[in-house]
């Protein structure tokens, strides 16, 4: 018995010791605690999760299982944030500054998973947009995710800030002028803001199209919060805010369905009168019967002035495709045919050239 007690009051004293003016007993029933909320962890992944993986799989909605996607892993982290604020607590540590850390973890870890859950759900996000019009889902479903990850992002900065003890609207008001400097800085944001929206409500551009706005020409890879990105044909990347595009006249070619064919074509001034009024009628009908020019659109093909070297010949017309690649194949295919009709009826192009005349030759004795 005096050897049991002995033993028990070594123990005692072991348990007592004190490291870094802590007991070993708490230090152990604090590690005891963690490890606890560890294997509770592995436990609530093992078991609670794949039970409810199994029900999710078993519904006929796709919502559950995003739900449960995006919260598996954020509620498994919650667990080791208590684990870690138990551990502290058996230590003894009541210092409010750990104990903050560890409430904007658990907050990091909320809106991390509503974050996630944004993302997740973007494909509804379109799918709602398409109320808006089909043509235009895809420009103001990103609109809707991008307000509503940056409306998470604030709600969560302020939630933070909030827990250190930090007032945001008595911030703003302390900063006096810098919160005036703000507010003209964000009166520029507003107005991209609203522009953005205004583009996308008179649905006068989407991605894909190619548009000029001022001197930026090219195509509209994205349509943002604040700005819209542009594609120029050298591959530089443009990008515009939407306070400009709002101000500006914004020219989308990708919204016509023809393109024109407009020249001019010199003919040389040996070409006779029959001549070309059989080259007019020619082209006339070569064009009024071409595949690839439109028959409802304007159509002119006239005699209109006489150049310094050249009987010049107007043609006016629209092809039936904007695409650019068919267009120049058309337009091809047409200044092919003119020329096969110039030749035919006997005439040439003319090219810029000046007669000279000389009036009197000096005699020769004049030049010795």
């Amino acid at each position: 018995m005096e050897d049991l007690s002995g033993a028990l009051v070594k123990l005692q004293e072991y348990l007592n010791y004190v490291i870094l003016g802590i007991p070993l007993y708490r230090l152990a029933l604090a590690l005891l605690v963690f490890f606890s909320f560890l294997f509770l962890r592995k436990l609530f992944i093992f078991i609670i999760l794949r039970y409810v993986r199994k029900l999710t799989r078993k519904t006929e909605t796709k919502v559950d299982d995003i739900v449960f996607r995006v919260f598996s892993r954020p509620a498994s982290f919650i667990i080791v944030i208590l684990g870690v604020a138990l551990s502290l607590k058996v230590l003894g540590i009541e210092n409010s500054a750990v104990f903050r850390v560890l409430k904007t973890l658990g907050i990091f870890v909320v809106f991390w998973a509503l974050y996630n859950l944004v993302v997740a759900f973007e494909e509804y996000f379109y799918r709602f947009a398409e109320r808006f019009g089909r043509e235009f889902a895809r420009e103001v479903g990103g609109f809707f995710i991008k307000v509503a990850k940056a409306f998470v992002l604030v709600v969560g900065g302020v939630a933070v800030l909030q827990e250190w003890g930090i007032n945001v609207s008595a911030l703003l008001a302390s900063l006096g002028l810098g919160g005036l400097a703000f507010a003209l800085a964000a009166k520029d944001t507003a107005a991209n803001l609203f522009g953005g929206l205004t583009v996308l409500a008179d649905k006068s551009m989407r991605v894909g199209d190619w548009v000029k706005i001022g001197s930026v020409e090219g195509i509209v890879e994205d349509i943002g919060l604040r700005t819209t990105k542009i594609r120029s044909f050298e591959k530089s990347y443009i990008t515009v805010p939407n306070q400009f595009i709002s101000n500006q006249p914004l020219e989308n070619f990708s919204r016509r369905e023809v393109r024109r064919i407009k020249m001019t074509l010199g003919l040389t001034y040996g070409t006779t009168k029959e001549q070309m009024v059989k080259i007019l009628n020619d082209i006339r009908e070569m064009l009024r019967n071409h595949p690839g020019i439109a028959k409802d659109q304007l159509l002119m093909v006239y005699f209109t002035d006489f150049g310094e070297s050249s009987l010049d010949l107007f043609i006016y017309c629209f092809t039936n495709t904007a695409r650019w690649s068919e267009y120049l194949a058309i337009r091809e295919d047409v200044n092919l045919r003119i020329m096969e009709i110039v030749e035919k009826n006997g005439s040439s192009f003319a090219f810029p050239s000046r007669s000279v005349y000389v009036e009197k030759l000096p005699k020769p004795e004049e030049n010795a």
